[in-house]
């Protein structure tokens, strides 16, 4: 009998639940015993959904992030969050810089945050240092082990294996992270003796880092670390996903665990060599059902090759969701506005479980006890083939019309810097933000009265311009050089522009957790994309009629667009980003036409679509890196293109940033404390740079010695005439009373440092 089972699901509920009790919570609106009463039902929920399956997943539900589960069940906390007794606000203090209740003196330095691998979800870094030590508190993880027991369930816990664990991490001094593993591997073994006596048989023990490009020396450690674990008394699923095992494949297969589980959507092809290498008296699980996309599954193809494999394996095979279910929506039966045809062809994660199920049947029973699910799953895959919203024979024209002159601009970054300089009349250290301002209730009543129709666009254009106007005299007061115009029109940097592309549909409850309670709802890329209009022009032309200041006009990249969307996958991505990038040019031309001398097109996800193995990453940086130059390069040198990119480490794609060839790039380096500019020790970065200089993510008001800090700190590597001074990322999330002081900071920092150039 084949088993099937989850390796995760959404945590933040069908609506949102934990985050509004989140954010709540952190407000001081209500108390620990509510936030933790909506984790509860989340939780709950989310096992529900599971109950028809074998075994259901357990520890994947966090409040906040998983790795921060794991740094605080490790006992990994750094000294600065330790202040006071209360676990919960330490948990808080590392994750946003400060808990709710806490006195100036207590807020900290938020734990740094980057992607989990190439998806777009944030995790909190773990510290190492040479005094770290661990020490178990797995409560937490108990406790939600008995609740899924006590309804009745199986409960498979789901936990990062140690060596993930160590490299999702990073040396906050010499030491190498591996070096840790023999401290950690005691605590692993406790937790798993501790899971043994609730009762449990199997447990999920997640080491994507399989996937990635490993060394010798973290191969061995493999073996060290498992045959440490073997010891353990309950049985190890040792689970990868999010690509192949490649040269890893031999390891995986011979590590002394009860089972292997592997992505079978993005490594199809290694299934057979893992069904000859793997002891046939070990389990295998194989993800058949795509976890990182929303579209249905073809269960007669996955049929086609799973029978042979589970006729060789028997009860020994498993059947899963590719990797967790984190990265898509909750559930398509929500969603009551999506054009019926294409809600026809998708499938969220509840759905998912569905589909998973109708293979374990098929499996078991034949596939004749699920014909009529198959059949009406055949039917809405011929309905997307044969669709003709789906293709456009205008963009395909336009596609082939591309020259290698369309990506290219005119003079070089140095004769373009001329006539910036002299046309924008900047002082050292030009202050600038990164786009948006805080999207207020006021903005949101605005935009739900729209939707619902109880605003006219009159009435809600004339509000929204108030607000623009607002916002730029505000930057005026805080003496800032280059201004923008806030973006209060926008509900999401991708999602409105695919609101007004060609080929792009849109929920209502499809969201999808970023990090802590930030959400996103992705937009679905169904079909060619094509613009058929302006998007931002009217907007950006009223902010600059406010100012005689040089005002950005606001973009999204084609690469952002393209991997914060969900996207089609009956077409190579590449192809589905260079119409993106055709549509995004034609808006960038208009707003120069407008007069606008000053465009940002934001690839904030450029990095993040960085395929796992680095003997992948030319072919991708190569159409990413020609999608950004397609759409920026059509202007005259007199316009400064500026791009902006989140949470990147460049040491490693310095080169590729360069070819941008944007006049400035903006970066996140502030959590990293400027560490991110190490990239340019050894790489003369030929254009400007703007570091952030203070983290957004927290509520915290930088100071204008820390700014300086860092600035000087950026100096120190780059030349002082090629650096701008603004914040990590947009301010959205904040409030005002938070962004206001924080941007006089900052403006205050940039004076201090011109101060000092002009008297040295």
């Amino acid at each position: 009998m084949t088993v099937i089972h989850n390796l995760g699901f959404p945590r933040i509920g069908p609506r949102r639940e934990l985050k509004f009790a989140l954010e709540n919570y952190w407000k001081g609106n209500t108390e620990r015993e509510e936030l933790v009463e909506t984790a509860q039902a989340c939780f709950d929920d989310n096992l529900s959904r599971q109950a028809n399956l074998d075994l259901q997943a357990v520890g994947d539900f966090s409040l906040y992030d998983q790795v921060l589960d794991h740094i605080v069940m490790f006992g990994n906390i750094p000294a600065r969050c330790k202040a006071g007794d209360d676990e919960l606000h330490q948990y808080f203090r590392l994750a946003r810089g400060r808990a709710p209740g806490d006195e100036n003196e207590q807020h900290v330095a938020a734990g740094e945050m980057t992607k989990w691998f190439d998806t777009n979800y944030h995790y909190i870094v773990p510290e190492f240092t040479n005094e770290t030590t661990f020490t178990l508190n797995d409560k937490a993880l108990i406790k939600q082990i008995h609740r899924a027991r006590g309804q009745g369930l199986d409960a498979k816990p789901v936990i990062i294996g140690p060596l993930t664990y160590l490299w999702l991490g990073k040396a906050k001094d010499d030491i190498n992270p591996l070096s840790l593993l023999e401290k950690l591997l005691p605590a692993y073994l406790e937790l798993l003796r501790n899971i043994s006596r609730c009762g449990v048989q199997w447990v999920q023990i997640d080491e994507p880092a399989l996937v990635t490009d490993l060394s010798a020396q973290w191969q061995q450690a493999y073996h060290v670390a498992y045959q440490a674990l073997s010891h353990s008394p309950v049985k190890l699923l040792l689970t990868t996903y999010f690509g192949a095992l490649e040269d890893n494949l031999e390891l995986a297969t011979q590590l002394p665990v009860e089972g292997l589980h592997i992505d079978a959507v993005r490594a199809r092809h290694e299934v057979e060599a893992v069904v000859k290498q793997l002891s046939p008296k070990k389990v295998l699980s194989l993800g058949v059902i795509d976890g990182r996309n929303i579209w249905k599954s073809d269960l007669t193809a996955t049929l086609d090759w799973l029978e042979p494999v589970a006729a060789k394996r028997g009860n020994l095979l498993w059947i899963a969701p590719s990797c967790s279910l984190l990265h898509v929506p909750v559930d398509l039966d929500s969603e009551s506005r999506i054009d019926p045809e294409i809600k026809s062809w998708l499938s969220f994660a509840t759905q998912k479980l569905q589909e998973l199920d109708v293979l374990g049947k098929a499996l078991r029973e034949g596939r004749e006890a699920v014909a009529k699910q198959l059949a009406k799953n055949n039917a809405a895959l011929l309905s997307r083939r044969v669709s003709a919203r789906v293709h456009n024979d205008t963009v395909r024209q336009a596609i082939a019309a591309i020259k290698p002159e369309d990506l290219t601009r005119t003079s070089s970054f140095a004769a373009r810097n001329r006539l910036h300089k002299a046309h924008l009349q900047l002082p050292l250290y030009p202050t600038t933000t990164i786009g948006s301002f805080p999207q207020t209730g006021e903005i949101r009543r605005l935009r739900r009265e729209r939707k619902a129709n109880n605003l006219s666009d009159f009435h809600y254009n004339t509000a929204i311009r108030e607000v623009i106007a607002d916002c730029i005299k505000e930057q005026e007061n805080l003496g800032l050089d280059v201004l923008v115009h806030g973006e209060a029109e926008r509900n999401d940097m991708v999602e409105y522009f695919g609101e007004q592309l060609e080929g792009f549909a849109f929920t209502q409850f499809g969201w999808v957790q970023s990090y802590g309670s930030r959400c996103v709802k992705p937009p679905i890329i169904y079909g060619d994309v094509r613009r058929p209009k302006p998007m931002t022009v009217e907007w950006v032309n009223f902010a600059q009629s406010c100012t005689t200041k040089p005002l950005k006009g606001m973009l999204t990249g084609p690469v952002t667009i393209l991997n914060w969307s969900f996207v089609r996958d009956d077409q190579p991505r590449w192809q589905t980003c260079q119409q993106i990038g055709l549509a995004i040019r034609d808006e960038v031309i208009d707003l120069e036409k407008a007069g606008i001398r000053m465009i940002q097109i934001d690839e904030a996800a450029l990095r993040e679509g960085l395929p796992l193995r680095k003997s992948e990453w030319h072919k991708y940086l190569d159409w990413a890196v020609d999608a950004f130059r397609l759409c920026a390069n059509a202007v005259y040198d007199t316009t400064q293109i500026h791009t902006h990119m989140c949470y990147s480490e460049f040491n490693d794609i310095i080169e590729s940033i360069a070819r941008l060839d944007a006049d400035v790039i903006s970066i996140e380096t502030s959590r990293s404390d400027m560490a991110l500019l190490d990239a340019f020790n050894d790489f003369e970065y030929p254009n400007q740079i703007g570091p952030g200089v203070y983290d957004i993510h927290s509520p915290n008001t930088p100071s204008i010695e820390s700014m300086v800090y860092l600035l000087n700190q950026a100096a120190s590597k780059l030349p002082a005439q090629n650096l701008w001074v603004n914040p990590d990322c947009g301010l959205k999330t904040r409030q005002w009373e938070e962004v206001k002081p924080a941007l006089k900071n900052m403006v205050e920092a940039a004076k201090a440092l011109r101060a000092k150039a002009a008297a040295a």
